[in-house]
């Protein structure tokens, strides 16, 4: 019995002593522990989150401002135009269908108060009335004032009681990439929408023929947004919304526009002289793919390569040499081919532009007056139609002839046989030695100039001569 109580009064003392150890040593540190993992996180969490907050805040580019100078200005542009069916058996029982309207849509800018409205000339081709809705929906009739299909520009007018909202030309050749951009328009025929992107390229040729120096962005764009404003985060006017690049027909990452130097220049010509003035530089650039420039190692140098310089051109004058290298035009950087026509788009015959070349490994800076194009090629009869450059004659031992660019002439093009690269060496026994000489037969039989040739010889694309004769 006395063993037994001795035994319970020592597992009493025993588990005091653990109880209290427990209670004093382990609860207590547990307890210590707790507090600090609560209270400390939500001290660096609220800490961390207000910062976070305003950096993002003073990250993001504030569209709302330029949005909203810029949306009112945007209008809705609506061409009706009447389309004929093509032909079909169905005529030949019944008759010939009527003509039906069709009504094209698009986006256009006012440029400024007085109504002056800047759009694609895509948007309003072919339209036998064009009608104009503000941002308010008044609706008003425009007046095609003129339009230039090589860069897609068209300008039009309307006559409104006050003075109109607009948009101010911002300068897109300072525009950089990766810079954000707002595209404003009127895509499936939804008013005043706004899509925002970044700058993704500049200088985009969609062609392959070095003829269209877009900006790329990756604003969304889509059909109805022809003509609409690409604008900065100032609200300036750098584009004008023209192309995407999609194989659905709608926006898939990418749109382009035209820079907005290439249409103020334009739609400036068409005000002053009725069309575009176009300025030339006068030389021949060496396509960086091509074989011989793989062949010298001129595909990887950064600027483009003159081949060869027009004779009585600017460039010539100057002292602009075959081999040079272009760098730079008044000091925007050139390192591809439509860099240079971008830019030369902007600018008249008879204005200045500084050329930086490299020649034999030195820098010199030539200034060129610009000629106008009509000194280097020419419209004739559907052909346009260039100065033979010095070098090509030199080197293929020709005497004299204007070189054919491009032919849409079909009976000469098929039946005769004049393909781009032919040279024209005489029409009716007369020399032909330049551009010049071909002006002068145009303007002396103006529209029956083709009526008026009995006699023409070329040089095929083999150098081979041959010789037409043409009955009355």
């Amino acid at each position: 019995m006395k063993k037994l109580l001795t035994l319970v009064f020592v597992s009493v003392l025993g588990g005091i002593i653990t109880l209290s150890a427990y209670k004093f040593l382990i609860e207590d540190e547990q307890a210590v522990t707790l507090e600090t993992t609560q209270e400390q996180p939500q001290f660096i969490n609220a800490n961390y989150d207000a910062k976070t907050a305003n950096l993002l805040a003073e990250d993001q580019p504030d569209f709302t401002i330029a949005a909203e100078n810029t949306i009112h200005a945007v209008v809705h542009v609506k061409n009706m135009s009447t389309v004929t069916s093509p032909t079909s058996m169905e005529d030949l029982f019944f008759g010939r269908r009527t003509p039906r309207a069709q009504v094209g849509s698009g986006s256009g800018v006012i440029i400024n108060k007085s109504g002056y409205i800047i759009t694609n000339n895509h948007v309003i081709s072919g339209a036998n009335s064009i009608s104009i809705t503000l941002n308010d929906n008044r609706v008003f009739d425009a007046e095609l004032i003129g339009t230039d299909e090589k860069t897609d520009i068209a300008l039009l007018k309307i006559d409104a009681p006050e003075d109109l909202p607009s948009i101010a030309f911002g300068d897109s050749d300072t525009s950089k990439v990766g810079e954000w951009v707002l595209a404003v328009g009127n895509p499936f025929n939804l008013t005043s929408t706004v899509t925002a992107g970044i700058i993704s390229a500049k200088a985009r040729d969609l062609t392959g023929q070095n003829s269209q120096s877009f900006i790329q962005t990756d604003a969304a764009v889509n059909p109805g947004n022809s003509g609409g404003a690409l604008v900065n985060s100032r609200g300036e006017l750098i584009g004008i919304n023209t192309a995407i690049s999609s194989q659905t027909g709608s926006y898939i990452g990418y749109s382009f526009a035209v820079p907005s130097n290439i249409a103020r220049k334009v739609v400036e010509d068409i005000m002053e002289f009725g069309d575009v003035q176009e300025g030339v530089l006068g030389v021949s650039i060496l396509n960086r793919n091509s074989k011989e420039a793989i062949e010298q190692g001129l595909n990887e140098i950064q600027g483009v390569y003159i081949s060869s310089v027009e004779d009585n051109s600017g460039a010539k004058k100057a002292g602009i040499k075959d081999g040079d290298i272009i760098k730079k035009l008044d000091n925007v950087e050139i390192s591809k081919f439509t860099d240079l026509s971008g830019y030369l788009k902007t600018k008249r015959p008879n204005d200045i532009v500084n050329v930086e070349v490299l020649r034999d490994n030195e820098s010199k800076t030539i200034p060129v007056k610009l000629t106008k194009s009509e000194t280097v090629s020419v419209d004739f009869i559907n052909m346009e139609l260039r100065n033979l450059p010095s070098s090509v004659k030199k080197k293929y031992d020709i005497k004299h002839g204007v070189i054919v660019q491009d032919n849409k002439n079909g009976f000469l093009y098929s039946r005769v046989g004049i393909r781009p690269g032919c040279i024209i060496t005489a029409i009716n026994d007369i020399e032909i030695n330049s551009v010049s000489d071909i002006s002068k037969f145009s303007e002396k039989y103006g529209s029956n100039a083709q009526d008026e040739i009995f006699k023409l010889e070329f040089l095929n694309r083999n150098l081979e001569r041959k010789e037409v004769i043409f009955g009355n």
